[in-house]
């Protein structure tokens, strides 16, 4: 199987062709914030990336595939976690760094565009969906940490605590007019902390469980 019959985000090519790809990728992101999915025109996007059209056509072949390698880009370049020795001090970083993404003025923009399309395009959905569970992969071990020192229930859902956390600023930015900024954040996260503390992520069977926390 050659690069160009696998599906885009796969190859990790290095090179002439890995600029290629960042240059394409670049001018998508760029187009996605600025005008949204609708008009993520693939000739478009190779102008301005000063690429061939038959590069682009025969490498993403279509928008969605496009979004997909965007997406797997940005999921390798993601800050890593920061880690406090803390439930509380980590889960602030990771809704800090979440509420930062989202208010970044090309970044912002490009996620709205990226979950629009996600609504109805199932190829894009499935992108955004491997996008998150490498973020929220990424954070899971503070959590993990977090039930060693005690500080959790036993048997709590790493991967939902997590979720928690940027799940209102999410809700905030796609409802509302209001701003992402640090109480917001600080608000999400200590939400998320004193729900899992009290048990409120601690998976089902556990719960049934004798002594499970209820």
């Amino acid at each position: 199987m050659t690069a160009e019959e696998m599906d885009p985000g796969t190859v990790r090519p290095g090179g002439r062709t890995a600029r290629v790809r960042s240059a394409v990728l670049r001018a998508a992101g760029d187009l996605l914030a600025e005008a949204g999915f609708d008009r993520l025109d693939l000739a478009e996007v190779a102008r301005r990336a000063d690429v061939g059209k038959t590069t682009v056509y025969r490498r993403w072949g279509t928008p969605a595939g496009l979004v997909a390698d965007l997406l797997a880009e940005m999921a390798e370049q993601s800050l890593p976690r920061t880690e406090s020795g803390s439930l509380e001090g980590d889960l602030r970083a990771n809704a800090a760094l979440v509420a930062r993404t989202l208010t970044d003025p090309r970044q912002g923009p490009l996620f709205r565009a990226v979950i629009a399309a996600a609504a109805t395009d199932p190829r894009t959905a499935a992108a955004l969906h491997r996008f998150y569970a490498v973020r929220v992969a990424e954070w899971v071990p503070c959590v993990e940490q977090a039930v060693v020192r005690g500080e959790l229930p036993p048997d709590t859902d790493p991967e939902e605590v997590v979720r928690a956390v940027s799940a209102p600023l999410y809700y905030r930015l796609l409802t509302t007019a209001a701003p992402l900024d640090a109480a917001a954040a600080d608000r999400a996260a200590a939400a998320a902390a004193a729900a899992a503390r009290a048990g409120a992520f601690v998976r089902t069977a556990a719960r049934g469980a004798p002594g499970a926390v209820t």
